[in-house]
């Protein structure tokens, strides 16, 4: 009988640490020290940034409207990126829009990105975008 007993101990402590989830300490958002330095991409040439748009804990595409997304930055227009700064570790799903000026165009367009556990500092990203 005991090693029955011990055998449910174990078994119920295995079901235990399996549905631990150790991405909880990795949950996306502000207030971390990762700067993501986003570059908008036209068929590989870089555009003037206009705004990008954050969703944490995404992977997925959640849509083109800003109310989709839990942070909004505006473009300094002098410069050809944007900063995204205080990220924590997690799941970033970076959304941009640009102006091509060769073809007179807003374009827009994004990707998931994954900040793993223990990085800190710039991480430069080109964001691919279309017409």
């Amino acid at each position: 009988m005991k090693l029955k007993q011990r055998l449910l101990v174990v078994c119920v402590f295995c079901i235990l640490w399996a549905s631990c989830n150790d991405d909880e300490s990795c949950k996306a958002g502000a207030g971390g020290d990762v700067t993501l330095v986003a570059f908008p991409q036209h068929h590989t040439k870089p555009v003037r940034p206009d705004s990008v748009y954050v969703k944490f804990d995404s992977k997925e595409f959640p849509g083109a409207s800003p109310l989709d997304y839990d942070l909004a930055i505006a473009a300094d227009t002098t410069e050809d990126h944007v900063f995204i700064e205080n990220l924590k570790c997690g799941d970033y799903y970076i959304y941009m829009i640009g102006y091509d000026h060769s073809i007179i165009e807003l374009v827009r367009g994004g990707i998931p990105y994954t900040i793993a556990d223990n990085l800190s500092g710039e991480i430069d990203l080109d964001i691919p975008v279309t017409e």
